[in-house]
């Protein structure tokens, strides 16, 4: 009896060592995070627990009180409110992607190189994040003011409350087409399916993503580490995404 609990207080270390992190992630990320999370649990044991959904939404279920220990932003903004507002832990912050945006259709041969199927008006439906929530609905808005579009197109627009909500409504065929991440329709060295239209970033500002931490923990501040790494940049692109 004595020789089993020796050993049972052997291995406690080891159940301590492992732990799980519960992080609030921007939807347009939702891929390269769950590639990450399997690679920092293979070196660490530790798991992650992901959160999708609007940056907006996350942002204002953090204000409240939401547990979460990371918040993965698709913007500079909220992260930045966080941490005037003492909710996240100073100093934290930094850019880990920057995105880009694409207009998509599951059809072959239906969004041109040029998006001039915007200009042609030839579809009943636009699906677009909404831009109050979402960073990428903001950018798909500054897409359709710069061609002129964004009053006449109000009628056909299809709002989703995140980019993956928008990215199922043109999956679905509820939308011809639409403005989502590079990232949902690439995949390590190919397209997924249908047409698309990488949009020139001359016609949105940028889409800077970052990261802060919301409460000091050892496994949180290791895995902020690792997002920082060569090994988890490489991923990142795989994606579409830049890194600096």
């Amino acid at each position: 009896m004595q020789h089993y609990f020796i050993c049972l207080l052997l291995l406690l270390p080891c159940y301590a060592l492992a732990d799980s992190l519960r992080v609030a992630v921007a939807s347009n990320f939702s891929e390269p995070i769950k590639a990450i999370a399997a690679q920092y649990k293979k070196h660490t044991g530790h798991r992650l627990i992901l959160i999708f959904g609007s940056t907006g939404k996350h942002y204002a279920q953090i204000k409240n009180g939401a547990p979460f220990e990371l918040f993965l932003a698709a913007d500079t903004s909220r992260p930045q409110l966080l941490e005037k507002q003492g909710i996240a832990i100073d100093g934290s912050r930094f850019t880990y992607a920057w995105g880009r945006l694409v207009l998509w259709s599951p059809r072959n041969n239906y969004v041109d190189a040029e998006g001039k199927v915007l200009d042609s008006g030839e579809y009943r439906h636009l699906a677009i994040a909404n831009p109050k929530l979402a960073p990428y609905g903001k950018a798909a808005q500054e897409v359709l003011e710069s061609r002129g579009l964004w009053k006449t197109s109000q009628r056909r627009l299809v709002r989703g409350e995140s980019i993956g909500q928008t990215y199922q409504f043109v999956r679905s065929g509820n939308a011809e087409l639409g403005f989502v991440a590079y990232s949902q329709i690439y995949r390590p060295n190919h397209i997924t399916t249908g047409s698309y239209w990488v949009i020139p970033q001359t016609l949105y500002k940028p889409i800077e993503q970052q990261a802060v931490l919301l409460k000091e923990n050892i496994v949180a501040r290791d895995f902020m580490s690792f997002l920082q790494t060569q090994e988890v940049k490489k991923i990142i692109t795989k994606y579409g995404y830049d890194v600096w």
